[in-house]
């Protein structure tokens, strides 16, 4: 009998310590869900950071600033520069974003009436008109809006929670971009100490290009939208600062941002005319030549090399996991791993 109570208490042990184990991974699992958005701001805070530090050691080095005048005097001019932005195109972005709310389902309905989308519905048997017909119902009912915003703005209400979530962005970035020097240099000494100087060089290789990438792609997405911008409000493209808005959020992201910008505005073109929309298709498709081999290699030339497949990759898988903001910080990681792989574990294959 002994034995036998033996295996009852093993077998009852043995089950309570995986229900543990159980109850023990949940609360883990809801404690990182709980502090998703404090990790969030903290990433968004590092990544932004090392994007203004190219400014701040510019400032060091050609004005003879000293670093805590220089971080002072790069917040300065940002946060006037968003400061004018929000006064003067905030109301006029939110009166026509409601506009267009209000508007879609006509203009839904306007694009049946193009002779080409007609043609395209007829052969491909009503597929087109029945997409519109469902898009047009569901914007009807006023009560999916705040779906649909929320779908639009999901990134924005996740990270940006309200006015302390910014206010918790804004503070550590500061933090972050004043402490910086200290922050990496604690980072190294987690290294051995033989290794140490060989990994503190590729840890300053991997920041500097993630700030040279950060303000390369604010550049080449300021580029896109103020570009497209003329060119929406030559033609008489409706809704023109609305979408120029959203072309600069999307072309933060390389490749897929841009394309589907494009993509964007020629359709809401077609509420205006068909010719409005060609002409927007065909500037587009020029511009996205001219952006990827005369525009991103000029701005993107001391920056990490990413290959195309590579970029499109990273930006899905990191737009899958986090939203755009996912995608954003996708592209340096995968930049930061490649040089890596480089200059770490290639010369240690070469060694063997």
């Amino acid at each position: 009998m002994e034995p036998r109570q033996i295996r009852i208490s093993n077998s009852f042990q043995i089950g309570l310590l995986g229900g543990l184990g159980v109850l023990a991974a949940i609360a883990l699992g809801n404690a990182f869900v709980t502090l998703a958005n404090v990790v969030t701001y903290v990433a968004l805070a590092i990544f932004i950071a090392l994007g203004l530090d190219p400014l701040v050691h510019l400032l060091e080095r050609k004005l003879r600033f000293k670093r805590a005048v220089a971080i002072l005097t790069v917040i300065a001019i940002l946060a006037v520069f968003l400061s004018f932005i929000i006064w003067s195109l905030l109301p006029a972005v939110t009166e026509q974003a409601a506009k267009l709310i209000t508007h879609a389902p006509d203009l839904l309905g306007s694009i049946k009436s193009v002779e080409l989308v007609t043609t395209l519905d007829a052969q491909f048997g009503g597929a087109i008109s029945n997409a519109l017909d469902g898009a047009a119902t569901f914007l009807e009912n006023s009560s999916n809006w705040p779906t649909l915003l929320g779908g639009v703005v999901q990134v924005g209400i996740t990270v940006f929670n309200g006015f302390f979530g910014a206010l918790i962005v804004i503070t550590l970035t500061i933090y972050f971009l004043a402490s910086i020097s200290r922050f990496k240099s604690w980072i190294y000494d987690l290294a051995p100490a033989s290794k140490r100087e060989k990994f503190g060089a590729l840890g300053e290789q991997i920041a500097d290009s993630v700030g040279r990438y950060v303000m390369g792609q604010v550049s080449i997405a300021l580029i896109n939208s103020t570009l497209g911008f003329i060119m929406m409000s030559i033609v008489g493209i409706k809704f023109s600062l609305v979408l120029a808005s959203i072309t600069f959020s999307l072309a933060l992201i390389p490749l897929v941002g841009s394309i589907s910008g494009a993509a964007i505005v020629t359709v809401v073109a077609l509420t205006t005319s068909p010719t409005a929309a060609v002409i927007a298709g065909i500037y587009y498709l020029i511009y996205m030549q001219i952006e990827a081999y005369v525009i991103s290699p000029r701005i993107m030339t001391k920056a990490v090399a990413v290959p195309g497949a590579v970029v499109v990759v990273a930006a899905l898988a990191g737009g899958a996991l986090m939203g755009v903001i996912g995608a954003l910080v996708a592209i340096p990681v995968a930049a930061s791993i490649i040089l890596i792989i480089r200059q770490v574990w290639v010369p240690r294959q070469n060694a063997l």
